[in-house]
């Protein structure tokens, strides 16, 4: 059975959230494609001599709400589809969470584990000459996402403003706080996880004191999860990277894996601790299953095999369409990845409006805001599950987005 591709499972979602918001037929069009996605080809002279070139996207896919936001990632597998689907994510993503954006998502078609730090340099430099006509602060505002940091915004950064003439912080987030990023930024997507992974045990009458949570993936999304969760009193009974995973009942020691995988070259291959693949931490009997690395993790047959109480979406789209509609016949909740990790673009957003102000918070006040809107949004995510009587949180929350979305197409109207 051949599963459909991420663009396509953000069509079917919108197409199943349909049938419970009153959206205007011509708008629910609009919404259902970019508004427009440039394609650019990024020659860089490697340290060798030698010149390669790269393909790289960046699409821009609604403005209604607001400037454009969203992630640049580095990644082989990178696709003009891949990131409209992110992109259109990103869009339900800021809506459901309320922040005055739309969504965006770019891309470089790269493996930066084969790249010197200087070619990464050069190659980041580059997309960015590519796509500056595109961004801005006012316009669309990139970030961090899979394979890219703080540094990689603070060279997106400086090549910008080098046109510009003089410095403008504003036009990305995740940026270091040196040069305007703000602090709580690097940890908030994984902290904005755990906080949603509480708030799903509550909301289940599960206690986070000795719940076991698997976590597929151990970046940062996942590796921050894992340690809060465990501060809360869970077990984190397994994680994994490309590598394979590893898996102790009682619950891993979690500062001593991170202290592990920072010294073997951010690897948890050989860790002192049972080897088990990824398969089997996806089908592991847990309270939580957080897949926190890439897309389409969660297939029709680990749906079939899935143990877990709850699914909570760290990475983005890691369901398919065919395998949620498994686990909603099964009666596993599935806790959305458009809200489960927004806390990156909630403090993003924050980085934003103090870049703008230029003016700058403590990271309690940081961390504050980012639990309130989440929570927020997590009370009216279950509002309209209840009220409604929808099927799924998933729907749920598409409802809230798109009334949201559609409502400011309405507002706005057409042009000319």
């Amino acid at each position: 059975m051949t599963e459909s591709g991420p663009l396509e499972n953000m069509l079917a979602q919108m197409e199943q959230a349909r049938e419970y918001v009153d959206i205007d037929d011509g708008i629910f069009e609009r919404l259902k494609s970019p508004e427009r996605t440039l394609s650019v080809s990024l020659p860089v002279r490697m340290d060798d001599g030698s010149v390669e070139v790269f393909d790289a996207y960046r699409c821009q896919f609604d403005s209604a709400r607001g400037p454009y936001k969203g992630g640049i990632r580095y990644h082989p597998n990178v696709s003009e589809e891949e990131v409209s689907a992110l992109a259109g994510w990103m869009t339900w993503k800021t809506a459901l969470v309320d922040l005055p954006f739309g969504g965006a998502k770019g891309g470089i078609v790269c493996n930066t584990k084969e790249l010197s730090d200087n070619e990464v340099e050069q190659l980041t430099r580059r997309y960015t000459e590519g796509i500056r006509r595109m961004i801005g602060p006012e316009t669309d505002i990139p970030a961090p996402d899979m394979n890219t940091d703080e540094r990689t915004m603070a060279w997106v950064m400086d090549t910008y403003s080098v046109y510009q003439g003089y410095a403008v912080p504003e036009v990305v987030t995740g940026k270091p706080p040196e040069i305007g990023g703000t602090d709580g930024r690097v940890e908030a997507t994984g902290r904005g996880v755990a906080i949603t992974t509480e708030e799903t045990f509550e909301y289940f009458d599960t206690d986070v004191e000795n719940a076991d949570v698997a976590i597929q993936g151990f970046g940062n999304v996942g590796s921050v999860t894992a340690d809060l969760l465990t501060e809360r009193g869970a077990n984190v009974v397994a994680v994994s990277d490309v590598s394979g995973a590893i898996y102790d009942p009682d619950g891993l020691d979690i500062e001593d894996v991170q202290a592990y995988v920072e010294s073997n070259d951010g690897r948890l291959e050989g860790y002192d601790a049972e080897a088990i693949s990824n398969d089997d931490l996806l089908t592991l009997d847990v309270d939580a299953l957080i897949p926190a690395a890439i897309e389409d993790v969660i297939t029709v047959d680990v749906a079939e095999r899935l143990e877990a109480d709850v699914v909570v979406e760290a990475a983005n789209g890691p369901t398919t369409f065919d395998a949620a509609q498994i686990l909603q016949e099964r009666d596993v909740p599935v806790v959305p990845d458009i809200l489960a990790n927004a806390g990156g673009v909630i403090v993003s957003y924050l980085e934003w409006v103090q870049n703008s102000q230029q003016y700058s918070w403590d990271v309690e006040e940081v961390n504050r805001d980012l639990r309130q809107r989440l929570t927020s949004a997590f009370d009216e995510m279950l509002g309209a599950y209840e009220a409604r009587d929808i099927p799924t949180l998933r729907t749920a929350a598409y409802t809230i987005a798109l009334e949201r979305s559609a409502d400011a197409h309405e507002y706005r109207g057409l042009f000319p």
